[in-house]
């Protein structure tokens, strides 16, 4: 038996569709389908607009980026989670940003609401991103009472965390914007592919130009009218005026196609996810347990800690069980951070970068699957808990 970190949520019956609708003609470049799953993934967070694009990475560099070039931002000071992604923060490098890592909370492993509201008095920044980690929501409403406080602009990267719910909004639907993935063994598939939603107008219209090259193509009819008049740009050069320094980040109505109808899954999927964390819970009572106020919580993966992860790695796969790092561990210790900042020594981040694990979770999994995870787990792994 062999049981791995993620399996495919692409089905055979929605493949077949696929061949079908492409052998049809259809067309596909980013067309009818996408505005369509745009429209259903919209209606599904609860938000006045969604923006597909071609991987949660990408739509992490647009909502970013549009940030900056709406002139939200009041300087270039900007505050990260430690416990996060590469993506998540090399946008905020590339484009000139200066970064802070916040530390982690010892429960959901999002921010520490005393370090960040600490980098907030301190650091002056005009934005935050945050992470909603494998599944589980952050001190949202503490968080953003501090946001406002300090006069911080918050965006979610939700990537890891679609299907969850914090206060009766989904998360990624609680801030300025979220962004979403749509990667191989993320809670739906489009083999590659993301979403930003926001429910702001102004600054969907400036991502969806930056999406594409900065032009105002995607643009509803008044606005695109707006801008040439603004700008005095005539009929014969208007679809090749740049009015953004854009990107080409488009996703494809192939993937869209998949998208719609793994959306139509995606409510049953985040049930067994959560199922199958209540069950890891219970068997692995003597270990660090991630918890949060999410509900519903649709577990990414199951987060642990313990003493002895490379061995622990070892008999697993000797047993056929995939396991892997608690994401990447803290973005603080990795070399590409390093070249260019200070270690920034945050205790909780550097348990998670040094014990951290994570355990398979997803929709195909039996209960006997995670019976015999936790038991071939339990056979050798060490409890680590968070030094208090």
């Amino acid at each position: 038996m062999s049981i791995s970190l993620a399996e495919d949520t692409i089905s055979q019956e929605e493949l077949e569709a696929l061949s079908a609708w492409i052998l049809k003609g259809n067309r596909l470049t980013k067309n009818g389908e996408t505005t369509a799953f745009e429209a259903e993934f919209q209606e599904y967070l609860g938000v006045k607009h969604a923006i597909c694009t071609n991987s949660g990475s990408s739509s992490n560099l647009l909502m970013i980026y549009a940030m900056q070039e709406a002139g939200y931002l009041r300087n270039n000071k900007v505050i990260a989670p430690a416990v996060s992604w590469v993506t998540t923060v090399s946008p905020l490098i590339q484009l000139g940003f200066d970064v802070s890592l916040c530390e982690c909370d010892a429960n959901n492993l999002g921010l520490d609401l005393e370090h960040l509201e600490h980098l907030c008095k301190t650091k002056n920044p005009s934005m935050l991103i945050l992470v909603h980690v494998l599944g589980h929501a952050n001190h949202m409403r503490e968080i953003k009472q501090i946001c406002e406080k300090y006069n911080v602009r918050l965006i979610e990267d939700t990537c890891e965390s679609l299907g969850s719910e914090f206060d009766g909004q989904k998360l990624g639907s609680i801030s300025n914007a979220g962004s979403f993935s749509f990667y191989y063994g993320h809670h739906i598939s489009t083999i590659e592919g993301g979403m930003v939603v926001t429910n702001d107008t102004n600054l969907n219209n400036i991502m969806l130009s930056l999406r594409s090259h900065g032009w105002s193509r995607d643009l509803s009819t008044d606005v695109r009218a707006n801008l040439q008049k603004k700008h005095n740009i005539d009929d014969f050069r208007n679809l090749y005026t740049f009015y953004h320094p854009g990107f080409n980040l488009r996703s494809t109505d192939l993937q869209a196609f998949i998208g719609r109808s793994q959306l139509k899954k995606l409510d049953h999927i985040t049930k067994v996810r959560q199922q199958n964390y209540l069950i890891y819970q219970r068997e692995l009572a003597d270990f660090f347990c991630q918890t949060s106020a999410a509900s519903p919580m649709s577990s990414f993966a199951y987060g642990t800690m313990i003493e002895n992860p490379s061995e622990v790695f070892k008999h697993l796969s000797a047993n056929d069980i995939e396991c892997r790092p608690l994401i990447c561990g803290n973005i603080g210790r990795h070399p590409f951070w390093l070249d260019r900042y200070d270690d920034p020594k945050l205790k909780n981040a550097d348990m998670v970068h040094d014990f951290g694990i994570y355990l398979p979770n997803h929709h195909n999994l039996s209960d006997k699957d995670i019976k015999f995870v936790c038991d071939t787990f339990k056979s050798i792994a060490l409890p680590k808990h968070f030094l208090t």
